[in-house]
C-alpha cells in the first residue's frame, strides 16, 4: 500500500491551507483504500488459480517467457485465471514436477521431453540423437501434425500437451578432453538427465553416464563426480558450469524441447474462452523463448570464450555422430513406436 504523509496543524497558521491539507488526505487515503480494494476485488474475481512449476531461474529465455505467459493469461482473461510461477526448482525437479502435474498438486509445467519419458515413453522421441539438424526441422517437427501427435500421447498420463517450448540446441562440454569425434567421449563421466534414452546415448559411445538432477550439475561437476555434462548454452551460461569445465564442443547433437502440459482436469475446468487465451499465451510463451535463445547464444559465446576452450564439430564427424548413433535409434524404435519414428523420419528426410 502506498504510505501517506500526514501532516501537524499545529504547523500550519493558515487555516485555509490547513483545510485543504486536511481535503488532499482525506483524497488520498479514499484513493489508497480504493486501490487496495480493486487489488483485492481483483483477486477474489480469479475464477482459476493455477501454479506453474519449472527447474529454471528466472533469468533463462524459458524463465522469462514463463513470466510473460502469466502476464498475458491475467490481462487476457480479465482476471478470470491467476498464475502463480514458481521458477528454481522450489517444488521439486522434472520427475518431481511432473508427478504433482499428474496429481494436481501443479497444474502447468514445461518439462523437458527426455525427462516426460519416464512416464510417456513415446515423448522421448525427439531426444534421439541428431534427429534434428537444424532450427527449421525443429520448428517442423513440433509445430506440425506429428508434434501435435506426440503432446496428445500425454492425455492417458493425467497431463494436456499445448505445445512444445525450448532452450536451443544441446552441447557437450567437460574436463576431459574436446569433443571432435565419436571415439572422444570413452570413459568420460557425464552428467545426463534422469531420462533412459540420454543415458543410453552416452552409453552407446562408451562414456560413463550418470544420471544427476539438474541442480546438482554445478557442485557435481566442481567436486569431479562427473566430469562432463550436456546442456543449451543458455542453461550452461544461467548455471554457470563454464566456471567448472575445460572443454565446451559444440555438437548440437538434440534439440533441448520443453513440453508445455496443463493437468488435465485443470484444463478440462477451463470454458472454452479461456483455453483459447491459455492457448495464444503458450504460443506466445514459446516463440518468446525461441527469440530470446537465439538473441543469446551469440553473446554467452562471446561472453564465456575466455574461461572455456570452445570447439566446432566438422562436417566430416557429424557424420560419424549420426552414424554412431543410430544403434539408439534402433534400440528405442519398438518404445516411440516404429510408425511415429517414421513420421518423424519422412519429415526430417532420414530414410529407413
Amino acid at each position: 500500500m502506498r504510505h501517506l504523509n500526514g501532516y501537524d496543524p499545529e504547523n500550519y497558521n493558515d487555516t485555509k491551507v490547513l483545510h485543504m491539507n486536511h481535503f488532499l488526505t482525506k483524497l488520498s487515503l479514499a484513493s489508497a483504500i480504493a486501490a487496495v480494494s480493486l487489488g483485492m476485488t481483483q483477486a477474489q474475481a480469479a475464477e482459476y488459480n493455477f501454479t506453474f512449476a519449472h527447474v529454471l531461474i528466472e533469468e533463462t529465455p524459458n524463465g522469462q517467457a514463463a513470466l510473460k505467459f502469466k502476464e498475458e493469461v491475467e490481462e487476457k482473461s480479465g482476471g478470470r485465471i491467476s498464475i502463480e510461477v514458481l521458477p528454481a526448482a522450489q517444488v521439486g525437479g522434472d520427475v518431481e514436477i511432473i508427478e504433482q502435474i499428474q496429481m494436481g498438486l501443479v497444474d502447468i509445467g514445461i518439462p523437458p521431453t527426455a525427462t516426460l519419458g519416464n512416464f510417456e515413453p513415446r515423448t522421448q522421441i525427439l531426444d534421439l540423437p541428431f534427429l534434428l539438424s537444424d532450427y527449421d526441422t525443429m520448428v517442423e517437427v513440433l509445430d506440425g501434425e506429428v508434434g501435435r501427435e506426440i503432446l496428445d500421447t500425454l492425455e492417458d498420463d493425467n497431463m494436456h500437451g499445448v505445445n512444445f517450448w525450448g532452450a536451443g540446441f544441446r552441447h557437450i562440454s567437460n574436463n576431459v578432453r574436446p569433443i571432435e569425434k565419436p571415439e572422444d567421449l570413452d570413459a568420460i563421466r557425464m552428467r545426463t538427465m534422469q531420462a533412459p534414452i540420454i543415458i543410453s546415448t552416452y552409453e552407446n559411445l562408451d562414456a560413463n553416464a550418470t544420471a544427476m538432477a539438474f541442480t546438482e550439475v554445478y557442485n557435481g561437476l566442481q567436486q569431479g563426480v562427473v566430469e562432463g555434462q550436456e546442456n543449451p548454452l543458455a542453461n550452461i551460461y544461467t548455471m554457470r558450469f563454464y566456471e567448472v569445465q575445460d572443454y565446451l564442443s559444440l555438437t548440437s547433437h538434440a534439440y533441448h524441447a520443453y513440453a508445455a502440459v496443463v493437468n488435465k482436469s485443470s484444463w478440462e475446468s477451463l470454458p472454452e474462452d479461456l483455453q483459447q487465451v491459455m492457448i495464444e499465451a503458450f504460443d506466445n510463451g514459446r516463440d518468446t523463448a525461441r527469440e530470446l535463445t537465439q538473441q543469446d547464444e551469440k553473446r554467452i559465446l562471446e561472453e564465456i570464450q575466455d574461461e572455456i576452450a570452445i570447439n566446432e564439430i566438422t562436417d566430416e564427424a557429424r557424420e560419424a555422430f549420426v552414424e554412431a548413433s543410430m544403434p539408439v535409434h534402433e534400440e528405442y524404435k519398438d518404445i516411440v513406436t516404429p510408425e511415429l519414428l517414421h513420421k518423424v523420419y519422412d519429415v526430417v528426410g532420414i530414410e529407413y
